[in-house]
């Protein structure tokens, strides 16, 4: 399949700024009860600077940062914006109206790189990137507070080739909140009830056997996956400062390099590792 041959390769990053704005923003599904934790605002900075350092030095990626935009904190949540499959970027509608600035300068990057850039225009439609797990071979698409069944279908329409299937999530969570990727046959996923129904449903839902690599603590089954060329292959997941006891299950993934990376400030607003980032990977022009 063309998908699963270039599945983990990229060339390029697309990341934005710590925006100041970023300590005084509450959590990003409007809903918890009480004052949500504050951010650490010289910690989120530090912790940008070191997961924009690994993805241009240990992955080898030319990373685009867009500049911060202060009246937008959560512009540094990319990966809601837009689904990326090959030469093609879906730009999604995200839950804030105020986002549509930041549209514009993820598709002005995109279009420069030669990206074919599809619109969810159907104002009946809502779509979330952080909803939407491409395997390689498939997607699965989580219909969550963020998501609906239109929106999925505007991932059918555009990524063809694949097949699409919709997934429950529950509550104020994306489906990426508990899991990811961790390799091409591989899914890590968390170890809560919505989990445990999400990966069942997936196994319904599929016609291809995926491994699974389990952790307790849900925020720690969302990673990166990247591979290195002939170098192999790379798995950035979530500190053991921030989830020790889900530490022991990445020894289980021998062939891959991994690298613990910190997110807990942007985790805060609702973020995750992969939402950090938009990962493309850009064919040379001939």
């Amino acid at each position: 399949m063309a998908g699963l041959s270039s599945f983990g390769k990229y060339t390029h990053a697309i990341v934005c700024c710590i925006p100041d704005s970023l300590g005084t923003r509450p959590a990003k599904d409007g809903a918890s009860e009480g004052q949500p934790e504050p951010v650490d605002l010289a910690k989120a900075h530090r912790q940008y600077g070191v997961y924009t350092g690994i993805l241009r030095q240990k992955l080898g990626l030319q990373v685009i940062e867009l500049a911060a935009d202060e009246g937008l904190p959560h512009s540094v949540l990319v990966e809601d914006i837009t689904v990326i499959q090959g030469d093609t970027a879906l730009i999604t509608r995200p839950w804030e109206p105020a986002r549509r600035g930041e549209i514009s300068s993820i598709k002005k990057v995109l279009e420069e790189l030669k990206m074919r850039v599809v619109e969810v225009t159907d104002d009946g439609a809502t779509l979330d990137g952080s909803d939407v797990l491409f395997t390689g071979r498939e997607f699965f698409v989580g219909i969550s507070r963020w998501t609906n069944h239109r929106g999925a279908e505007m991932v059918a329409d555009t990524f063809r080739d694949f097949a699409v299937s919709t997934i429950p999530v529950p509550g104020s969570c994306h489906l990426k909140s508990f899991c990811s990727m961790a390799g091409p046959d591989t899914i890590a996923i968390g170890s809560s009830e919505a989990a445990k129904k999400a990966i069942r449903t997936m196994e319904q839902l599929t016609d291809h056997h995926y491994d699974t690599l389990t952790v307790p603590d849900d925020p720690a089954g969302n990673c990166v996956y990247v591979r290195l060329g002939p170098k192999g292959s790379a798995l950035l997941h979530r500190s053991p400062e921030e989830f020790p006891s889900s530490q022991q299950p990445f020894q289980k993934l021998p062939d891959l390099t991994l690298i613990p990376v910190a997110c807990s400030e942007v985790a805060k607003l609702g973020g995750t590792l992969s939402s950090c980032s938009l990962l493309i990977n850009k064919k040379l022009d001939r």
